[in-house]
């Protein structure tokens, strides 16, 4: 058997999850009901995100927590269907405490990009392409 190529659930393990499910929640996220005091899910289209305490995510993994980094190696993603959509998400996580770290600006592919930092330091990539479609749940196509 292979693994399925499909992402269902990305986990961030947040330092503290009441204050980073606040900022989740100011953007305006639908919570899922099973959410706790140490773990918070979000409905997403296609995929869900978790908020679990970053120790324990640790624990569980049989990995090392380790010291946190500046930029950790990934980025988060949400594409968007409108160009001017990119603007107003920006907006949106700014007004929820989200550090701007690219201003949203039209890129060399065609498309208009930018990137926020929530208050742990993941970033999100918010992005409009012209050529993206999407299904009925807002998932991304890519043939």
């Amino acid at each position: 058997m292979s693994i399925p190529a499909r992402v269902n659930v990305v986990t961030i393990g947040a330092r503290d999850v009441a204050a980073l499910a606040q900022f989740y929640d100011a953007l305006g996220w639908p919570r899922g009901q099973s959410s706790a005091d140490d773990f918070v899910i979000y409905r997403m289209a296609g995929a869900v995100l978790a908020l679990y305490p970053r120790d324990t995510l640790a624990e569980d993994g049989h990995v090392e927590a380790g010291p946190i980094s500046d930029y950790r190696g990934v980025t988060f993603g949400v594409n968007v269907e409108r160009k001017d959509q990119v603007d107003e998400a920006i907006a949106t996580a700014q007004g929820a405490g989200a550090v701007v770290t690219k201003a949203p600006e039209d890129a060399f592919w065609g498309g208009r990009s930018a990137y926020f930092a929530d208050p742990e330091g993941n970033l999100w990539e918010v992005a409009w392409a012209p050529l993206f479609k999407f299904d009925e749940r807002g998932s991304l196509i890519v043939d």
